[in-house]
């Protein structure tokens, strides 16, 4: 079909939907969604359909349920019904979709609203429902030339587009206000942000990026955004959180979109929370975006899942970057000793020697495995295996150095299977 492509505004508008089917019911949905009064002519409807609330008619369709409707959909199985509906409609000047139109197998299953036809011509129906994609107040339909899934195909393309931020269609229009967005990164591998990450920092008019935050995404950038720079080495100099918080609320009082990208997740020993807290005392909007955090990726990439049935029921996340063995330290080893089956230590590959040996003075096996992954999610991703009493001097003799996760617990021993495909332990009675 060709034609007018238009928006039509159903609010608080009468609209008849004869049928009551699968495609009844998608279309009932959108246009209950678009604020129309909807009104579905059928003698069976779909139990889901009744539970939309629309005004239901239960019984056959007859010469005049269209009087007052602005639109008309014919959604039944039966040619003959859904020409004597578009005829109507056509007498009445009122828009007409035909389901069945040029794609007969399209029109909805069972619910057929069956009549006797009166009234001229077999009606073909004087509208067309195009494949629809939304991004916020953007809403992109595509028609193409009465091929629905060719149409489907290409609205699918271009909401994936959207939804990643590659079409500019947010990116010129300047908020009154500006925000921040506390963005997780994920693990390292670019492809790991998620969605909605991706998105803001492609609507992005200021970036402050982490050292570990996925940077090669900001290639994709475009030209006038202000990228800052706010990583630090370990043990290196940097802003101080202070003045990064100071920073964030500086450019959104601005008017700016920031986006602090991070690594891993904003509120995974990444000091999201205090930027959050630090946004919200400012008056600033912020938003925080999960990403995939290193504590869960890092593990599961090397081979090695945190809990399994009949070896791990329960995991700790702890931050190793201060020496147990000295004042100071919040964390409580002798819990961790004696407690989860599986650990996960982030931070910790300086002071590794350390940790190990405090886990096995409080009563954890020396022979515990323990694996070290460097990296992880990247091309030159690295995995030491070893146990308490040998994993850190490993680290030692192949030079390994951060950013890397530490795993110890008996969950390590299954990388064997789910690498190299050995037979796995086998599980506890009970379990």
């Amino acid at each position: 079909m060709t034609g007018y492509p238009l928006l039509l505004d159903l609010t608080g508008r009468r609209v008849v939907v004869v049928g009551g089917g699968p495609v009844a019911l998608r279309r009932a949905r959108g246009l209950l969604a678009a604020g129309a009064l909807v009104h579905v002519v059928a003698p069976h409807v779909l139990p889901e359909l009744v539970s939309l609330g629309v005004a239901l008619h239960r019984r056959s369709y007859a010469d005049g349920d269209l009087d007052g409707a602005w639109l008309a959909q014919a959604c039944t199985d039966d040619p003959a019904v859904n020409a004597a509906v578009a005829a109507e409609a056509e007498r009445r000047r009122v828009p007409c979709v035909r389901a069945d139109a040029g794609t007969p197998t399209a029109a909805a299953a069972g619910g057929a609203a069956t009549a006797r036809i009166r009234g001229p011509g077999t009606g073909t129906g004087t509208a067309s429902t195009p494949a629809v994609a939304r991004s916020g107040d953007v809403t992109v339909a595509v028609s193409a030339g009465g091929d629905p899934r060719r149409a489907a195909a290409i609205r699918d393309a271009i909401a994936l587009l959207l939804d990643l931020g590659e079409l500019p269609v947010h990116r010129h229009r300047r908020s009154e206000r500006g925000r921040v967005a506390l963005v997780g990164g994920g693990p390292g591998d670019p492809g790991l942000i998620t969605v909605r990450g991706r998105r803001l920092l492609a609507e992005a008019d200021v970036v402050v990026v982490d050292r570990l935050g996925p940077r090669t995404l900001l290639d994709s950038l475009r030209a006038d955004v202000e990228i800052v720079d706010v990583g630090k080495a370990p043990h290196g100099q940097g802003p101080t959180q202070e003045e990064i918080n100071a920073l964030l609320v500086e450019r959104a009082r601005a008017g700016s979109r920031v986006v602090r990208l991070k690594g891993g997740d904003p509120f995974v020993f990444g000091r999201g929370g205090e930027e959050a807290l630090a946004c919200i005392a400012a008056g600033v909007p912020v938003e925080v975006v999960p990403g995939v955090s290193s504590a869960l990726a890092a593990p599961a990439v090397a081979g090695i899942p945190v809990t399994h049935r009949g070896v791990a029921s329960d995991v700790a996340v702890v931050s190793g970057h201060l020496d147990p063995s000295q004042p100071g330290s919040t964390v409580d080893w002798q819990a961790l000793a004696d407690g989860p089956a599986t650990l996960v230590l982030l931070m910790a590959l300086d002071r590794l020697d350390s940790i190990a040996a405090e886990l096995v003075k409080r009563g954890r096996p020396a022979d515990t495995p323990a694996a070290v992954i460097r990296n992880a999610t990247l091309p030159d991703q690295q995995v030491l295996v070893g146990t308490l009493q040998t994993v850190a001097e490993q680290v030692a003799a192949c030079g390994l150095c951060p950013p890397a996760v530490v795993v110890v617990g008996d969950v390590v021993r299954l990388r064997d299977s789910l690498c190299r495909g050995a037979p796995p332990p086998a599980p506890e009675p009970g379990h």
